[in-house]
């Protein structure tokens, strides 16, 4: 696609490219207290908490998962009425027709960062857990892109699987280094593993660190602070300050 690239940037989409804490996060608070009748409500420190074990990364797992700490029995919810009921908040009741939390999630970047980092010869590309169809209802319906390279949940074992993302890698350019860019555990965990398992390139992984984090200052450093120890090369407070200058210096 790009003769010799410099590096590949691949980002993950949830809190990196959109701000999902009062879409997904309050669908996912949603459906636990509905699971729970009403006795149970996570935070948003409830959620982070989880988040940082590196294994929740599908938020419709992480609802159930939420419940269950509660002291439902396990396997005694129905995991499809879960993903119904979370759908029904995060997309809205018509499947056909969105209206839900989704329609009001306020973008952390436009599309000239991208087509700056086309000209600095950045191939960029899009490995998230969320849905394909929620993906690109924010690539190409909010944000304007042409049929971005994209591996969704249905693509690939979710996080922090490495699969996905070397497989877009690969597609993107073989052998050029890959700069990760995420806001979870999960996300530098993912880096961790592609590095383990493929040891012929690169792999960089940069956080980022999600808007709600961002109000509080000692939330935000132990925020970095736990990026930093579980994968991150560098952290940033929010990703278009990821350019080609700093992309440079972290590969030098």
């Amino acid at each position: 696609m790009y003769p010799q690239p410099i590096a590949i940037i691949i980002f993950d989409i949830d809190g990196v490219i959109r701000d999902v804490a009062g879409s997904y996060r309050r669908a996912l608070a949603d459906t636990v207290e509905y699971f729970t009748g009403g006795i149970y409500r996570p935070s948003a420190e409830d959620i982070d908490q989880l988040k940082a074990e590196g294994v929740w990364n599908n938020d419709w797992q992480a609802a159930e998962e939420l419940v269950y700490r509660q002291g439902a029995r396990r396997g005694s919810l129905d995991y499809q009425q879960v993903v119904a009921f979370f759908q029904s908040r995060y997309r809205g009741p018509d499947p056909s027709h969105w209206t839900g939390y989704i329609c009001h999630e306020p973008l952390l970047v436009d599309s000239t960062y991208f087509n700056q980092l086309t000209q600095a010869r950045l191939p960029w590309g899009f490995f998230s857990g969320a849905t394909r169809a929620s993906a690109l209802y924010a690539l190409e319906g909010r944000l304007g892109l042409v049929a971005p390279p994209l591996v969704a949940m249905e693509d690939a074992p979710g996080k922090p699987d490495p699969t996905g993302l070397i497989s877009l890698a690969d597609q993107l350019a073989p052998a050029s280094p890959v700069v990760y860019v995420g806001d979870t555990v999960a996300d530098m965990k993912t880096v961790v593993a592609a590095r383990s398992l493929r040891p012929d390139r690169r792999w960089f992984g940069v956080g980022v660190l999600p808007p709600h984090v961002l109000e509080n200052p000692s939330a935000a450093l132990a925020y970095r602070n736990q990026l930093g120890q579980t994968g991150a090369d560098l952290v940033l407070d929010q990703v278009r300050l990821l350019g080609a200058s700093v992309i440079s210096q972290l590969l030098a």
